[in-house]
């Protein structure tokens, strides 16, 4: 049974900074892709970052560019997603999800993903 589980969601201020992890298992880790997607309350879910598990190309969405680090154990079968300098627009529900087939110009579909974690709120308020 393939679980994703994320980890260490919260509230905190703006330009504050948290770290989100994935847990994974039921998968050969080291074999997939890893993103985090996000949700706004009364949006559209979206792209956040990806590691590539080929390459390990980093990508990033625009809007976190400079702000957001995405690391990927393979020794851990974890992701995590260091988020700094938090702005009240990252707040959003985050999905970690694991890709076994992608290519690289699908990495910012959701529609390439197979498996989804059940999602942490991030919420930056003052």
């Amino acid at each position: 049974q393939v679980q994703l589980v994320e980890s260490g969601g919260g509230s905190v201020q703006p330009g504050g900074s948290l770290r989100l992890s994935c847990a994974a298992s039921g998968i050969s880790f080291i074999r997939y892709t890893m993103a985090w997607f996000r949700q706004a309350p009364g949006k559209e879910r979206e792209f956040v970052a990806v590691i590539s598990q080929r390459t390990g190309s980093l990508f990033y969405a625009d809007s976190v560019k400079g702000r957001f680090i995405l690391s990927k154990d393979n020794a851990k079968n974890t992701v995590t997603l260091q988020m700094n300098n938090l702005k009240f627009e990252d707040t959003a529900v985050y999905y970690c999800a694991a890709a076994a087939r992608v290519i690289v110009s699908q990495m910012r579909s959701q529609s390439a993903y197979d498996y989804w974690g059940q999602g942490a709120q991030v919420t930056v308020s003052s």
